[in-house]
């Protein structure tokens, strides 16, 4: 592992290519949360930050081909080297919540550093003709935005922010009119409807997209590709910024492939200044 991987990465590279359990996926998404940290956290406590038993932290670790938790934590400290997180002691809750935010936003600039993702993710929904934009529950806001600012650039959006007996029959129409791809906004938490109808979609021979809170997100295994942005779970409701940003810089990668992009967006501009439609 290149030493100018950040550690959440590293810990992701360790992760790649084991079949982990649904309580293994929810301790590997809390260690790459936590991932300056973890190398210093014993198995009690990496059980309190994921919400599992103190066994299922050392299955876990057996899993990844270790002894024990000890193994794998002197692995990561030798792998790993990384200081322990700055102390937020002094900030208040809400503080505090901002400064997880401002966390996962540096993480998601690192994961960033590597174009390739969010660049074939964008030509593949660029190429997608319709484009359907699914999202339910705590997503229905990301996919709205999304499809909002994607109908400038984007001759045929369609958006999918409701769930119920319509959802596949609404994906069927969107593959039948030629779409070739479809995005999916997935937070947590993750409605069993969105991981059925991503496989429906896959059936339907439809590439899937997503944008999720971890790679290890229920939506993985039925994701052609999955674009990974951390939540903040420091207030009552989970808040979603890094995920937003992520969605708007795949927008931006799938303008870079509509040719027509920068010319849709001056009609509307021409159009929006005759109607005077905003306020100046």
């Amino acid at each position: 592992m290149s030493g100018t991987e950040s550690p959440a990465a590293r810990l992701q590279a360790l992760f790649e290519g084991h079949r982990l359990t649904p309580t293994q996926r929810r301790i590997a998404h809390s260690m790459v949360r936590r991932a300056a940290d973890v190398p210093f956290l014993s198995s009690v406590e990496l059980a309190e930050l994921a919400g599992v038993s103190q066994p299922s932290v050392t299955r876990f670790a057996v899993a990844l081909g270790f002894d024990g938790y000890p193994a794998l934590r002197r692995h990561l400290r030798e792998v790993a080297p990384a200081e322990p997180a700055p102390e937020t002691g002094s900030y208040n809750e809400y503080q505090q919540a901002v400064e997880a935010e401002i966390e996962n936003l540096r993480h998601l600039a690192e994961a960033l550093a590597d174009t390739g993702p969010v660049r074939r993710a964008g030509r593949v929904l660029a190429a997608s003709r319709p484009l359907p934009v699914l999202g339910l529950r705590a997503a229905a806001a990301q996919a709205h935005g999304f499809a909002y600012f994607a109908a400038k650039v984007h001759p045929d959006v369609r958006l999918l922010n409701e769930g119920g007996t319509m959802l596949h029959d609404r994906i069927d129409a969107a593959a039948r009119a030629g779409a070739s791809a479809l995005l999916c906004f997935a937070l947590p938490r993750h409605p069993r409807e969105v991981v059925d109808a991503l496989a429906h979609a896959r059936e339907t021979g439809l590439t899937v997209v997503s944008v999720a809170d971890s790679p290890f997100a229920p939506v993985a295994k039925v994701s052609d590709l999955l674009l990974p942005a951390a939540v903040g779970t420091g207030l009552a409701f989970d808040t979603a910024c890094a995920p937003m940003l992520l969605g708007r810089v795949l927008l931006e990668a799938m303008c870079d492939d509509l040719p027509d992009a920068q010319a849709r967006l001056e009609e509307f501009d021409a159009k929006a200044a005759a109607r005077g439609l905003f306020v100046d």
